[in-house]
């Protein structure tokens, strides 16, 4: 189903893979951050509210054969469970039937779900909504925040707000949070708030996606200073290759709370990522992903330079195999970022043997 121009292996692909990544991956893989979505459940093109608009240009939709197809191509020789959710990211997609279809593809399949959740929806209905589907906790996106607050103004409690954080401490479920602001991971507001829920609220299982969107050393500041103090808050390093960040978050709060997660569909992109004065900025083939020249993340590189290019989810795997080298992980410990640590996680929930949900 999807484009293969963009999933077409290349000889220097599974070379990359084959010589950096095979053997440093463990056989089974938890990917705890994968989006499932058809086309007919969105009607948002990305950019609103503070989002980007390039991940529609690498997948508009993500059906779970296609999800499921990338996993065997791209990781050959592993087994991945994905823990899934939709890809509703703005009022006028169709939440419902988008949360209808993971809940379908997790039962198909037997898979792990996360529900995708609004502010809107009082205490009693957020949990009949997730107790219904099966869902194991929710995702929750800054763009469904009430329409009133200006995208700069944004705050954690105004899109996970306390009252369904209550129910997911009653039961155990998960959060994931993507971090809103400007200012992203290293923000005082964000950081403050992330230190509420975990004091208020410590049986929530709280996944901090992209490590707070820090994709850049300069998305830090002292954030990693600060988070050190949490003992319960879990980080997924999806849709992130800066593997400056992952060391400092390694040494901040250990590997046990690191999880690996793809953020597929858009880590089939074909790319390399720099950092420009503090600005991520994917460098990509050119004319792959059509009109860019008005997107501050995105540069087209030369025809020759773009013959280096790999896939994204082999940059982001690569930069925490860097990451581990310097922070002197174990076998161990990696192997606890891409299976045990997701397997404690999901264990708590009733998952006792992931691969045979």
């Amino acid at each position: 189903m999807f484009e293969i121009m963009i999933m077409n292996v290349t000889e220097r692909d599974a070379v990359f893979y084959h010589e950096r990544l095979s053997g440093f991956l463990p056989n089974r893989i938890i990917d705890m951050h994968a989006h499932v979505c058809l086309k007919a459940h969105r009607r948002s093109k990305g950019g609103e509210r503070g989002t980007v608009s390039w991940t529609d240009r690498v997948a508009s939709e993500n059906p779970i054969e296609d999800l499921l197809d990338s996993y065997r191509l791209l990781l050959p020789g592993k087994q991945v469970l994905p823990l899934i959710f939709g890809m509703t990211l703005a009022p006028g997609d169709d939440l419902d039937a988008g949360n209808d279809y993971v809940r379908r593809c997790a039962a198909e399949h037997g898979l792990p779900a996360l529900i995708f959740a609004v502010p809107g929806w009082g205490a009693a209905e957020f949990e009949e909504r997730v107790t219904a589907g099966g869902f194991l906790g929710a995702k929750v996106y800054l763009t469904w925040a009430p329409p009133e607050i200006a995208t700069d103004a944004i705050e954690i409690f105004d899109f996970l707000p306390r009252h369904q954080l209550a129910v997911m401490n009653r039961h155990g479920w998960i959060a994931m949070l993507h971090v809103p602001r400007a200012g992203r991971l290293r923000d005082p507001s964000n950081l403050e708030q992330i230190l509420e829920i975990e004091r208020a609220f410590p049986n929530v299982r709280l996944i901090i996606a992209h490590v707070g969107r820090a994709y850049c050393p300069e998305d830090v500041g002292n954030a990693f200073e600060v988070l050190a103090e949490t003992r319960r808050a879990c980080f997924d390093i999806s849709a992130n290759t800066n593997d400056e960040v992952f060391e400092q978050l390694i040494r901040a709060v250990g590997a046990k709370r690191v999880l690996f997660g793809s953020d597929l569909p858009i880590l089939r992109m074909r790319m390399r990522r720099i950092c420009d004065h503090g600005t991520y900025v994917n460098l990509v083939p050119p004319g792959l992903y059509g009109d860019i020249s008005g997107d501050e993340h995105m540069r087209e590189v030369a025809a020759g330079e773009a013959d280096e290019l790999t896939f994204f989810l082999y940059e982001e795997i690569d930069a925490l195999r860097r990451a581990a080298a310097r922070a002197g992980l174990t076998r161990t410990e990696t192997d606890c970022i891409f299976f045990g640590n997701a397997r404690r996680i999901l264990s708590g929930l009733g998952v006792n043997n992931p691969f045979t949900v």
